[in-house]
Formats: C-alpha cells, sequence, structure tokens
C-alpha cells in the first residue's frame, strides 16, 4: 500500500516535468491515424465509440487503440491491448513493448478518453508523439490542445463535437 502511494508519487512527478516541456504539436488538416487512449476501469462502450469513429470516415485500421484498467488482472485475456499501473516503472518510465510503441506512434491526432486525473493516463497522454491530443475538459489542460465538454458516456456527441471542430478547421 504505501509502495504504491510512492510509486503514484514519482509518476505525478515525471508527468510534471513532461507537461512542463515546451511541445509543438501541428495540426494536420487530413486526419488518417488516430490513437485511441480509454480507460476502461470507467467506460463500457469502446467498440461503439470505434464504431462511431469509423462512420465518420476514419478507417477502422487506422485506429490504434490502447485500453486501461485499473483493476488489471494478469491471467484474463482482453479483446484490444490493455494495461494497469504494473506497466509503468516506480519513475514514471513505461516497461511494456506495446506501450512504448503507441506512446511512439506518431497519430494525426490522439484522443485520450477519460475523464478523471488519473496519473498513468495522463502520462502516457503527455509522452505520445501524437501530432494533436484531444480530451475531456474535465482533465488537465496543460495535456491537449482541445478540450471537448461532454459526459463520459456521451461518446456520440464526443465524436461529432470532434469532427464538427475538425471540418470547421479545414
Amino acid at each position: 500500500m504505501f509502495l504504491n502511494y510512492i510509486k503514484e508519487f514519482f509518476v505525478k512527478k515525471s508527468l510534471n516535468n513532461n507537461l512542463n516541456k515546451e511541445k509543438s504539436e501541428v495540426f494536420t488538416k487530413n486526419v488518417q491515424s488516430i490513437g485511441l487512449l480509454i480507460d476502461e476501469s470507467d467506460f463500457e462502450y469502446s467498440e461503439a465509440l470505434i464504431k462511431e469513429l469509423t462512420l465518420h470516415g476514419i478507417a477502422l485500421e487506422n485506429i490504434k487503440v490502447l485500453a486501461y484498467k485499473g483493476k488489471f488482472k494478469e491471467k484474463e485475456t482482453y479483446p484490444r491491448p490493455t494495461f494497469g499501473k504494473k506497466h509503468i516503472s516506480w519513475n514514471g518510465e513505461i516497461t511494456e513493448g506495446f506501450l512504448n510503441d503507441f506512446v511512439n506512434s506518431e497519430f494525426d491526432l490522439l484522443l485520450s478518453y477519460y475523464n478523471v486525473e488519473n496519473s498513468i493516463l495522463m502520462l502516457i497522454t503527455s509522452k505520445s508523439k501524437a501530432k494533436f491530443k484531444v480530451g475531456f475538459s474535465a482533465v488537465d489542460q496543460r495535456l491537449n490542445r482541445w478540450m471537448i465538454s461532454t459526459e463520459l458516456g456521451s461518446y456520440k456527441l464526443f465524436v461529432s463535437e470532434l469532427f464538427r471542430y475538425l471540418k470547421n478547421i479545414k
């Protein structure tokens, strides 16, 4: 229990160091690839969210999904790449290959689909090399370039607002 608090402290420290670094994100008008970071601890409609993105013209093979579970079970089989607290070291370093692949992918757009300030999820978002980041307004505003103010369960509204803004920018 005590070690979890120490780990949380160091992960937050690493997150703050990442957030304080100057980042130059460039929006590309033609969004081809999307990284989708979902907190599946609180959200159970991941498939419907992915389907909603495909309905707006994003090809399924261009959507890379990464799911977070607060209570990650090693022996359980997950339908998509899933991680938990144990996949981040005590000093905020990523210890899994698939997490590093996701973070180092240069997506046109990263959707951080979580509305609670979870230091592990925020660390993954801040370390991501995505060209442009979008998330919920309830999360630290230094993380994302665009913040959409909706409820977590309103994924259709979130996606429609996202594409409405993208259309206006083009």
